[in-house]
């Protein structure tokens, strides 16, 4: 590797079933997100953007569009002689004589001999699920300038809600991480790990070699790999990052990350040209609203035609609202299409689904977001 000798591994195996339809054929990192995105361009461009030339995806569930999408790599101009994006699906078998890792580390585990290909100085390694802007060589300095054995990056998060996360306590002079607490009932910090990591490659190797051999491990970094590393006192760091960056795990939380680029203060910023998301180039016709369409605060994607009333919503590449239909509050994903006189509100229609003329779907005053992943008849 070139510029900082860091080779990058997505973790972009999971199976992302709490949300529910959208990734019943999909694999969850390649979930539409932001009007033409997936979910994975985000670290893809995060390491194209950080000067990190090799990235292993290492895939699993439901991952033929996935792999088809990343192979190559060449939407994030990681397809040179000395680049590239590399699938990496697993090659061990496990219960009902499937191929899947058991776990994040083994995920690495079952990947060493690509790593060792490149003999990197340090391994960088990604959840290929979140949605961020992050310069990992930023990461990369702070991570020597501790001299550190690893390095994690965390975000601050409300205190009522750190035990949804890994819990990084930490020395508040150093940085150093004392204590790592996965989902604590009672958290003593706020710092939740981001899933991204830096470890110094040699040493990460031979916490694998030994963890492979361990039947009792779960093979995983936040339960094995992190815990072991801090009972041995290696010098761990904890980086904090300050920026947008949301887990979309969920219907409601990706529906909130849509509707968070209706803020113009939203901290991504997808029009900054000194850190571009890169994506797939889809051909497309430019958008069109006609005359007699009401539009108001929407974020409205190539392709799209606008006939009827949106409001406070995001419609992606394709999407489509007949004469005199509602949109409010809610996400169209691409090549959805909302029929004349319908009304949707506060609902996320998949991609492709078609909701009929008259018909009625969502409710202003529901707790949750509706997924409609299925064609609603008018």
């Amino acid at each position: 590797m070139k510029q900082n000798n860091m080779l990058a591994m997505i973790l972009a195996g999971g199976r992302g079933s709490r949300l529910h339809d959208l990734t019943n054929k999909v694999a969850k990192p390649a979930v539409s997100y932001g009007g033409k995105y997936r979910i994975i361009d985000f670290p893809l461009s995060n390491c194209a953007n950080s000067g990190i030339d090799v990235v292993g995806v290492l895939t699993q569930y439901e991952s033929v569009l996935l792999n088809s999408y990343v192979a190559g790599g060449s939407q994030w101009g990681l397809d040179s002689r000395d680049s590239g994006v590399f699938v990496l699906p697993p090659r061990e078998k496990a219960d009902a004589n499937l191929d899947v890792y058991r776990g994040t580390a083994d995920a690495i585990s079952q990947n060493i001999d690509f790593v060792d290909n490149y003999d990197p100085e340090y391994m960088l390694i990604l959840s290929g699920d979140h949605i961020y802007k992050m310069n990992y060589s930023k990461m990369l300095q702070a991570h020597k300038d501790n001299n550190a054995d690893a390095t994690i990056a965390v975000i601050e998060v409300p205190i009522k809600e750190a035990s949804r996360f890994g819990i990084m306590n930490t020395d508040p002079e150093t940085g150093r991480i004392v204590e790592f607490e996965e989902k604590p009932a009672e958290p003593k910090s706020n710092l939740a790990s981001m899933g991204i990591y830096i470890f110094n490659w040699k040493l990460l190797r031979k916490m694998l070699v030994a963890d492979m051999k361990n039947e009792e491990s779960n093979h995983d970094f936040g339960k094995d790999i992190i815990p072991a590393l801090l009972n041995d006192g290696k010098r761990l760091f904890a980086y904090k990052f300050k920026g947008y960056w949301k887990d979309v795990g969920t219907i409601d939380s990706l529906w909130e990350a849509n509707m968070d680029l209706l803020d113009k203060k939203n901290g991504l910023d997808l029009d900054d040209r000194t850190w571009k998301i890169y994506t797939e180039d889809i051909p497309a016709l430019p958008q069109y609203i006609s005359e007699d369409a009401d539009v108001k605060r929407a974020f409205i994607t190539q392709g799209c035609v606008v006939e009827g009333e949106v409001k406070n919503s995001v419609l992606f590449t394709g999407a489509k609202v007949g004469q005199g239909a509602k949109v409010i509050d809610s996400v169209l994903m691409p090549g959805a299409v909302v029929e004349e006189g319908a009304v949707v509100q506060r609902v996320l229609i998949a991609d492709g689904v078609k909701i009929g003329s008259q018909a009625v779907v969502g409710s202003a005053d529901s707790e949750h977001i509706e997924l409609v992943a299925k064609n609603v008849k008018g």
